[in-house]
This record gives C-alpha cells, sequence and structure tokens, in this order.
C-alpha cells in the first residue's frame, strides 16, 4: 500500500493542531536492518516529525499546566504523547530519540532531508537554521510516498566567520569537537547566567534562520534540562 497526498496531508494536520510538522521520510531497503512496525513486523517507511521554530510551545505549556510539578522529561513526555495519538490514528508505530536501544534519528533526519550537521553537531537546515528539532518518527509496514530528499544547500560551507565557533565564553565548540564537562561548568556556576537566561551564546550566534530562532524563555527551559538546573517557566495556560 503507497499512502496518498491527502493521507500524508491528514497525519500533517493532525501533527499541526500541537504545533508540530513533518520532517520527510523514506521506505528502509530490502538490505537494511529496520526496526519493527505497530504489529511486530519490519517497518517499510518512516516518517520524521518534528518541529521549526517554538511553534509547540504554546501547546506543550498548557499540557505542562495540567500535569504534576515534579514530571520527569516533561517535554519527552508531551512529544510521545502527541505522536503517540497520532501513531494510533493511522496505523504506525511511534518512536522517540530517547527510545532505548538508541534508533539513528540523526541518520534518518540527514537520508530525509538531505542535511549536514552544523559545527555545533546540530543539522543545518536552509530555512531553519539551527532553530529545528526532530521530537519523533511514525514507522510504517506499508511503503509511503514521499518526495525524494534532495542534498540541501549547507549554509555552513559558506560561512566564513564561524561565529559559532568564537562566541561561548569557555570554548565549548571547536573543530575538536564539544567540551561537554567545560560547557556543564559554565552553564552552572557563576557566570553562566546569560546561558541559563537566554540559551547557548554559540548557537545563537548563528546568523541564519534568524526567524525561528527560540524566544529566551524556550531557551532557558532546554539549557535547565541540560544542565540539571531549576530554571522553569511559568507554568500557566496561555
Amino acid at each position: 500500500m503507497t499512502f496518498s497526498c491527502g493521507t500524508a496531508e491528514e497525519i500533517a494536520n493532525a501533527l499541526a493542531a500541537s504545533g508540530l510538522i513533518l520532517r520527510g521520510g523514506f521506505g528502509f531497503g530490502d538490505d537494511e536492518v529496520a526496526p519493527v512496525g505497530p504489529s511486530g513486523a519490519l517497518a517499510r517507511s518512516v516518517l520524521l516529525v518534528g518541529q521549526a521554530g517554538a511553534a509547540p510551545w504554546p501547546h506543550f505549556q498548557r499540557w505542562l499546566g495540567r500535569q504534576a510539578k515534579d514530571i520527569a522529561n516533561p517535554l519527552d513526555s508531551w512529544s510521545r504523547e502527541v505522536i503517540g495519538g497520532v501513531a494510533k490514528e493511522f496505523g504506525a508505530r511511534a518512536v522517540s530519540p530517547s527510545d532505548r536501544p538508541y534508533l539513528p534519528f540523526q541518520q534518518w533526519a540527514m537520508r530525509a532531508e538531505g542535511l549536514k550537521p552544523s559545527p555545533l553537531g546540530i543539522l543545518m537546515h536552509p530555512r531553519y537554521g539551527l532553530w529545528h528539532a526532530y521530537r519523533g518518527a511514525l514507522l510504517f509496514e506499508d511503503e509511503i510516498s514521499v518526495p525524494e530528499a534532495h542534498e540541501a544547500i549547507h549554509l555552513c560551507d559558506t560561512c566564513v566567520e564561524k561565529p559559532c565557533l568564537k562566541s561561548c565564553p569557555v570554548g565549548a565548540y571547536s573543530v575538536d569537537g564539544f567540551a561537554h564537562q567545560a560547557c556543564l561548568a559554565h552553564v552552572r556556576g557563576t557566570n553562566g547566567a546569560p546561558c541559563r537566561a537566554g540559551g547557548c551564546l554559540d548557537r545563537n550566534a548563528c546568523p541564519y534562520g534568524a526567524e525561528y530562532r527560540y524566544p529566551s524563555d524556550v531557551q532557558a527551559f532546554h539549557m535547565a534540562a541540560f544542565a540539571g538546573v531549576r530554571i522553569l517557566p511559568d507554568r500557566t495556560e496561555t
């Protein structure tokens, strides 16, 4: 069975109700080791689900306001709930980047959208810059007709100044990789207030996709989750 464009549009519309979008997809080859689908048979196709900018944030905040205050990994839980509901509606299996054993989400994303990693490790999108994310995927046991992905323009190749490697006070990102412990110590320390309040300075220095940049409260939420500090947004319904 091949899903029609109308069905793909219905899936996209169901996700849009929570601010999420389809991020491309592909079919698994006969020689690939594919994950299993909803019935336990091998999946034939996958659709990536994610976001561009902070569109899901109001939906997530309303959901968060109804949860216990000590809920663990709230954004992951919300994403699982939303994508799981869509999966049930359309006969798919929902999977998450945090599922174990880990699934190759970054490889899937590069294959589905033709993207490449930035110096920060985040995939660079020609429209969204670094301000996008993948929240899950839908696995189908049928073939899905999706547009073939072509290699996207990799903006990092034409960026001469590389401000994303020059803005961190402790040089956490470099051509040698990510200095995780140095970043963590800085964010948690006395001088890390700008990072805690407004997000990664290196990421914010990137000039691309600025119109999709996450608001400061969204960036503070993600930084709190990364550093294990209490900087959560107001739990009010908006």
